[in-house]
């Protein structure tokens, strides 16, 4: 494989989270939502090393090289340049932060440490402590250990060096050391907020009082020197499920996500001004191996923590919020389904309000006609009002299907409980499919009406998860297309069948469809491009990984075909390289909203066809899941979503340009500035006739 034809997945992460981090130094970006990229950068980086880092660590263990899968790298070159570009991304945060914290100052928001609280604050942090934290506080004398205790995936912990004075020893002999962990509790807010001075507010991070309180906390020592430094480590979070026929499906997973607190560790992080003695004693008992990514970093980690830091009444420091609009003629009234019998509508998050699935689900509920609900599940907020609905439809004497993905990844256990609720609610479950995770975003209710049984449902690019849906932007398609809903009934019948394999006329449904339907399109447009035809592709995804799909592109490009992609995470694709990919540009946004729809737009001769999807362009997404696209049909809602294509194209604020050197270097052209998720709810609003 040609390592200067793709760039390496693994790589092009760490370039994505980088521009996460550019998010944190962007002046142009509100103060306080700068801190919260930076926590952002951090809880991304958390699970690149428990899922992607520890991938490329199997391999290495396992004797490969792995350059097949890994876009020409050897996999232990991979482990030394990912800890490499890790490193300087760490310390290109410490600096950030450092200026964040110059800002907020002059903002008088003062983020104070153990050895700059004033002689007034000290009652309130002694006893915010004794009352809130000291019961909280798991702490670990080490020596004396038989073994060293397994450390929690991703907690933070204060290594505590304890030197206790002698004072038996004669003049010249050495105090006894020893070490001790302090686990910072994950159930007390990170920021603690002093009371507030006049205009100045005080904020103390929870690892500083712990530091604050160290001779509290040891007092049954007589101590000469104490210290407190953090580390964390990072396991491996790949599921390892076994074939047990006596268990069932929950009960593996179950097992498989407890499992993960042993797991093997593969990064460990530091601060750098722990003292070498108390690091060596460390790494030795710990077994940290060569394979392992060792950190160096900054005072705190966990600085995921960051995306709640607290707002102090400054809304001035944050995005304002915006007020989620109404779908142009969609009841929220009435009845959604009347509506939704006359024509299609696009619903597209968060522009628009999330409440019209919950009020889809609703109506389904309570609607006497209608008889059954199915929907696949794989994601859900905290007191989901979609659960919630689901089950009020049940009350109602409706027949209710839930495919619930118990592998959606650090969602297995929040799943799981939602499985057994729903399950002793009397609804049905359907755990997946076997070696398939089901990544599909559908729903179709049967009402039976005077002309016989009829379908409604929706079709979503993103989860169900009113949560996500205020910060994720995605489309979903009401529908009572029967031409579509009927295949989404043959989805639903091939979860519970699936040794038969359906034929789809209109949807794209992977594993057994996308890749060949997909490459038809592209190579209509080859032709299109070579008898002079208008032909072109646009593209919206989150990632590009598929070699196969890199390689199809290659080939459009060469054929004249003009090509857009906006990816907004992994591009292994090379764009611009001429005889290879001349044709074909490829931009990422990063802003406010977090980038998730995907959308397909086909010139198709100029008569485009469009689509939208569940699956991203990898591997996993084309071939190991049940993911489902669907065609649009209706010209209005086609056109609307080349609009909002060419409005995210547009943007010269946010977008960065891919290109070999991968340098993230923001969009720059002689037009006037255009931030495309501005300008988007900007559109929106224009269509229900109001001034941007």
């Amino acid at each position: 494989m040609d390592k200067t034809q793709y760039i390496n997945r693994e790589i092009s992460w760490l370039r994505f989270n980088e521009r996460v981090l550019q998010e944190s130094q962007d002046t142009r970006v509100p103060l306080i939502e700068r801190l919260r990229f930076l926590g952002i950068f951090s809880n991304n980086l958390d699970e690149f090393f428990k899922v992607r880092y520890a991938t490329v660590k199997r391999i290495v263990q396992a004797g490969k090289s792995g350059k097949s899968v890994l876009g020409g790298e050897k996999a232990k070159d991979l482990l030394e340049e990912i800890t490499a570009i890790v490193i300087r991304q760490q310390e290109k945060s410490i600096e950030i932060l450092r200026e964040i914290e110059e800002e907020l100052e002059r903002e008088h928001i003062h983020i104070i440490n153990e050895t700059e609280i004033q002689e007034h604050q000290e009652e309130f942090l002694r006893n915010y402590f004794i009352q809130k934290v000291n019961p909280m506080l798991m702490t670990i004398i080490l020596d004396g250990l038989t073994e060293f205790p397994v450390l929690k995936d991703t907690a933070a912990y204060l290594a505590v060096k304890l030197v206790l004075l002698d004072t038996e020893a004669t003049d010249g002999a050495e105090n006894e050391t020893r070490y001790a962990l302090i686990e910072i509790p994950k159930d007390i807010d990170r920021f603690i907020v002093l009371p507030p001075e006049g205009e100045d507010h005080y904020i103390i991070i929870l690892d500083d009082l712990i530091r604050y309180s160290l001779r509290s906390i040891f007092n049954m020592f007589n101590l000469s020197e104490i210290s407190a430094h953090m580390i964390k480590i990072t396991r491996d979070a790949e599921l390892d499920i076994d074939n047990d026929l006596s268990k069932s499906f929950i009960e593996k997973i179950s097992t498989s996500v407890e499992h993960r607190k042993i797991s093997d560790p593969v990064r460990f992080v530091y601060d750098r001004a722990i003292e070498a003695d108390t690091l060596n004693y460390l790494k030795e008992k710990m077994n940290i191996q060569d394979t392992d990514s060792v950190i160096p970093g900054g005072r705190y980690h966990n600085r995921r923590d960051y995306m709640g830091f607290p707002s102090l009444g400054r809304e001035d420091l944050m995005y304002e919020k915006i007020r989620p609009l109404p779908v142009k003629d969609l009841t929220m009234e009435g009845s959604m389904l009347v509506d939704i019998a006359r024509r299609d509508y696009l619903m597209y998050a968060p522009y628009h309000t999330f409440t019209y699935v919950i009020k889809f689900l609703r109506e389904a509920a309570l609607d006497p006609r209608v008889r059954s609900i199915k929907i696949t599940v794989y994601r859900l907020a905290n007191n989901s009002q979609v659960a919630a609905a689901l089950i009020n439809a049940v009350k109602n004497g409706k027949q209710v299907t839930v495919q619930i993905e118990l592998q959606a990844r650090f969602d297995e256990r929040a799943n799981i409980e939602y499985a057994e609720q729903l399950q002793a609610e009397g609804v049905k479950l359907i755990f997946g499919v076997p070696g398939l995770k089901v990544h599909s975003k559908i729903c179709v209710i049967e009402r039976e009406e005077a002309e016989g049984v009829r379908r409604y449902g929706f079709i979503s690019t993103g989860n169900f998860n009113e949560s996500t849906a205020r910060v994720y932007t995605d489309y979903t398609l009401f529908t009572a297309d029967d031409s579509l809903l009927k295949e989404l009934a043959k989805v639903f019948d091939f979860f519970e069948t699936t040794y038969k394999v359906k034929k789809y006329k209109h949807l794209i449904v992977s594993p057994h469809y996308t890749r060949e339907r997909f490459e038809r399109l592209i190579r209509k447009e080859m032709a299109n491009a070579a008898a002079g035809k208008e032909a072109y592709i646009k593209i919206k995804m989150n990632s590009f990984t598929s070699y196969d799909m890199v390689d199809l592109l290659y080939e459009a490009s060469n054929a004249g075909v003009k090509i857009q992609l906006i990816i907004r995470g992994i591009c292994c694709l090379v764009p611009g390289i001429p005889g290879m990919s001349e044709n074909i540009e490829a931009i990422s946004i990063v802003d406010k909203f977090l980038e998730h729809p995907r959308v397909f737009i086909f010139a198709n001769n100029g008569d485009p066809k469009v689509f939208i999807s569940s699956a991203d362009w990898m591997t996993r997404n084309l071939d190991y899941r049940v993911e489902v696209g669907c065609p649009i049909y209706q010209e209005d809602i086609k056109q609307e979503l080349i609009d909002t294509f060419e409005i995210s194209w547009r943007d010269n604020v946010k977008a960065r340009v891919f290109d070999v050197e991968q340098q993230n270097n923001y969009r720059v052209n002689t037009e006037a500035p255009f931030r495309s998720q501005f300008e988007m709810y900007d559109y929106y609003r224009r269509k229900l006739g109001l001034k941007p």
